[in-house]
């Protein structure tokens, strides 16, 4: 019976699309021994996944390095005999090579690549501006590393909420959630559009505002000056707010890591992107997914394949210039 490990231990979004992997391992190998590694915070995510054997968590943010290298003895001692790294960073890479599996898989930007026994392009094109994006999705990119164990045909990310999550949206009507933040700043369409859009919204219609503990704050402030939104921003699960989302008649967010929550649940869903494209390879994975963008060619935009913590420019058109009742039509 193969032993499989797939290491995400990115971002919460990074983390939803990676189980995309899961998915497609499970269907050629349903008899495998599946395990993930993740990062601290984002283990809720896989509470009671049905086709995950064992849930490895890093702590990156204390004592990372001991933290590291305890986890590699503990991977070291499973002797897998695949281990897929879906990460393009030197860290994960040691862990890669240090645990010694049968077969080692990675991209080729990886630092630790020469020493995987399988390496695969991680491809992102620039146009003909020299901005990077072509197009592909990055759960085509993820499929890159398995294809030679499976097969050419795209996976889908999914999540699977306990009974314990699913008592969320018990008598809520009818409703549409917004996630109206981001780790990065240029990511976010402003909070002022955001109130333009919720005064837009039926009042027949609830409002969830959505995010981590960290996001309530701004989500108060959006309900406050909008008139109305039921704040849930660090009140819910992961999988709580992945039930929620499914449930729902829209799904305003970011180009983060709700999209790829909606994604997984087959959720509606509207994205705004501001300074980065969707052909960097993070849009919707589904036909019941829109993206509204900033319909001007503006020369500085996508800025860069991440957001920024401001615009480089300061005049952050690429947010301001999208409309409310665009991302509200449709």
């Amino acid at each position: 019976m193969k032993k499989f490990l797939v290491i995400q231990t990115a971002f919460l979004g990074d983390a939803v699309l990676a189980t995309a992997l899961l998915e497609k391992l499970h269907a050629f190998f349903p008899d495998a021994t599946i395990d993930m590694v993740v990062r601290k915070g984002n283990e809720g995510l896989l509470d009671g996944h049905p086709f995950l054997n064992r849930l490895l968590v890093w702590d990156k943010r204390s004592n990372k390095t001991r933290n590291l290298f305890k986890l590699v003895g503990e991977i070291r001692e499973q002797r897998y005999d695949h281990i897929i790294n879906c990460q393009r960073f030197l860290s994960t890479g040691l862990m890669t090579v240090l645990a010694k599996a049968g077969e080692t898989i990675g991209y080729d930007k990886n630092p630790m690549a020469p020493f995987f026994t399988r390496s695969v392009k991680h491809i992102i094109r620039e146009d003909e501006r020299g901005h990077p994006g072509d197009g592909i999705h990055e759960v085509d990119r993820l499929n890159g590393l398995i294809e030679h164990l499976t097969d050419t045909t795209r996976p889908f990310p999914k999540l699977y909420p306990t009974a314990n999550d699913r008592h969320v949206a018990d008598g809520a009507g009818r409703y549409v959630c917004i996630a109206p933040t981001s780790v990065w700043f240029t990511k976010q369409w402003p909070q002022s559009k955001w109130i333009e859009l919720i005064r837009l919204i039926p009042q027949d219609v609830r409002v969830f505002l959505l995010g981590a503990p960290g996001d309530a704050a701004a989500c108060a402030r959006i309900a406050d000056q909008a008139g109305r939104g039921d704040v849930l921003a660090g009140k819910l699960s992961l999988l709580g707010t992945a039930h929620l989302m499914q449930g729902a008649m829209m799904n305003y967010v970011n180009d983060s890591a709700p999209l790829h929550i909606a994604s997984a649940m087959n959720a509606p869903v509207t994205a705004v992107f501001c300074s980065t494209v969707p052909a960097f390879g993070f849009g919707p994975l589904h036909g019941n997914g829109r993206v509204v963008e900033n319909s001007e060619k503006l020369a500085c935009r996508p800025c860069g394949l991440h957001g920024h913590a401001a615009c480089p420019q300061g005049h952050f058109r690429c947010a301001l210039g999208i409309e409310a009742a665009r991302v509200m039509a449709g």
